[in-house]
């Protein structure tokens, strides 16, 4: 295909005209996926390590979503929590075995998920240990990533996320992540909630020290205050666990869930407690009109029924173990640190030789799509469909780039 022939140019031309620039996406333009791959506009394919933020964990079109989202097409796809429709207790049963708890409070995003969490925080903090009005108290980590809404980017720390979008929403205590001495100190009789990853993916793939989920749980039953666990990326097998959260044994309050619930097709998020923290809520407080809606359900549960034999969590920690490994040989060639747990892993390239944004377009160059975050680290999160033979690639063309500096 000669250079006249190609419609990559052309198509990053009208996005560019077309869109507010608030992303910076690498120079490719996807027109179909399956599995672990997807194919551009001129044919070229990419092994997708990146998939969607830990949005597309099953791969693209995974068959068995794909089936469920086809026939519930069919049928009806939303009806609007003013009425009951046919998926939802499905969907919200499932879910809530799966994370063992009580309740399910079914929304679409990410963002819109954590805001769920944070007002019920707030208003069980109110009403059930009795915080005075309008006095409550979240506690989060500095270098957190919870969405973007506005409320939400007051408690950032990343002076991107929340340079010119004041005035801010009060109410959020800030302390280092991983610092139980620090976390300790900041308790006060105000204090609903922690709110924090398990594993702090846009930071970089951070895992915190051994122990510093268990300490987190015993302060907060010290203080009778509620754990909210974000697993939107972490969750959903993405670890070589059901949650993140698992690999210390911790059980939270509340998850905070979204990204793959979705199954890569539509957006699916949700909050999962018990009945004395969701409970909080009557109607009218809180809703959503496409929130829990059947085709959403459909697919939600299908994603469940995945993860519930098992396969997925099992994979993602064997391959997990493949991809640490590979990693870890190109650590003083080039890489000087790598973090993550399973099919997730974050980068620390030599800033002397490559920043990140260089070895994600190097990579993208030799069809391995990646993205970079905070200077010269990389993050990697495949597809759990991921093969081992893939793996070993897309570690060679890492490798590949390195020794070209």
């Amino acid at each position: 295909m000669t250079s006249v022939d190609m419609r990559t140019p052309e198509a990053l031309a009208d996005a560019e005209r077309w869109t507010a620039h608030n992303y910076h996406p690498l120079p490719v333009v996807i027109a179909s996926g399956e599995g672990a791959w997807v194919t551009d506009v001129d044919g070229r394919r990419y092994l997708d390590f990146l998939a969607g933020y830990s949005a597309l964990n099953f791969g693209h079109r995974h068959p068995g979503l794909i089936a469920a989202a086809h026939a519930q097409l069919d049928r009806v796809t939303l009806t609007s929590r003013a009425f009951v429709h046919d998926q939802f207790a499905d969907f919200c049963h499932r879910l809530a075995a799966l994370c063992g708890k009580d309740l399910v409070l079914p929304m679409n995003t990410g963002a819109e998920a954590v805001e769920t969490a944070i007002k019920v925080a707030r208003k069980w903090g109110y009403r059930v240990k009795g915080v005075p009005d309008g006095q409550a108290e979240i506690i989060v980590a500095s270098d957190n990533f919870h969405g973007r809404t506005t409320t939400i980017i007051s408690f950032s720390t990343d002076p991107e996320a929340r340079a010119d979008f004041g005035p801010y929403t009060p109410g959020f205590v800030t302390v280092p992540y991983g610092d139980l001495a620090a976390l300790a100190d900041a308790f006060t009789a105000n204090t609903v909630a922690v709110l924090m990853e398990p594993i702090q993916g846009e930071a970089g793939v951070l895992v915190p020290p051994e122990g510093y989920l268990g300490g987190v749980r015993e302060l907060c039953d010290a203080h009778n205050a509620l754990f909210v666990a974000d697993e939107i990326q972490s969750g959903l097998g993405r670890t070589g666990r059901t949650f993140a959260i698992e690999h210390e044994g911790v059980v939270p309050d509340m998850y905070v869930l979204g990204k793959a619930l979705g199954g890569g097709i539509v957006p699916v998020s949700a909050v999962a407690a018990n009945r004395e923290v969701l409970g909080v809520l009557k109607p009218g407080e809180h809703g959503s009109t496409f929130g829990g809606n059947p085709l959403a359900c459909a697919v939600g549960a299908a994603v469940v029924r995945l993860l519930e034999t098992g396969e997925f969590q099992a994979r993602s920690a064997e391959l997990g173990d493949r991809l640490h490994a590979g990693l870890n040989a190109l650590v003083g060639r080039g890489l000087q640190e790598v973090r993550g747990r399973g099919l997730w892993a974050g980068v620390d390239i030599d800033p002397a030789l490559l920043t990140g944004r260089q070895a994600v377009e190097r990579l993208a160059e030799r069809g391995i799509l990646a993205k970079d975050t905070h200077g010269s680290t990389i993050r990697l999160a495949p597809p759990l469909v991921v093969t081992a033979d893939e793996l070993d690639h897309a570690v060679a063309q890492l490798a590949a780039i390195l020794a070209a500096g």
